[in-house]
């Protein structure tokens, strides 16, 4: 008997790749990426416990889901620094290019 392929193994490692690689564009899509891949990694967690022996692409789904959480961890990281430098230059500063490197300059120098 042959073994079988988890339905989105290969799902979740292109979500979790895709994930690391948007975590740039202001962190929303490399969040939703990722939640979207673990939740398709629980789904497949389930059916593979059930039986191990049946399926053998079980690596393909711990490698995405590892990379969904790294993306999901830079994603997050990356929307936090966001709000953290728009609170310091405020969005009105934001197309001034002299009044943002005013701002991070004085902040930086107390």
């Amino acid at each position: 008997m042959e073994n079988q392929k988890l339905p989105n193994a290969s799902a979740v490692l292109i979500l979790g790749i895709l994930s690391i690689l948007t975590c740039w564009c202001y962190g929303i899509i490399g969040v939703i990426l990722s939640v979207i891949a673990l939740i398709l990694a629980s789904k497949d967690l389930k059916i593979y416990r059930i039986s191990p022996e049946k399926f053998d692409n079980y690596q393909n789904l711990n490698i995405g889901k590892i990379l969904a959480i790294i993306g999901l961890v830079l994603s997050v990281l990356t929307i936090l620094f966001l709000i953290w430098i728009f609170s310091i230059i405020g969005f009105d500063n934001l197309e001034d290019q002299v009044a943002t490197r005013q701002k991070l300059m004085d902040y930086f120098n107390k």
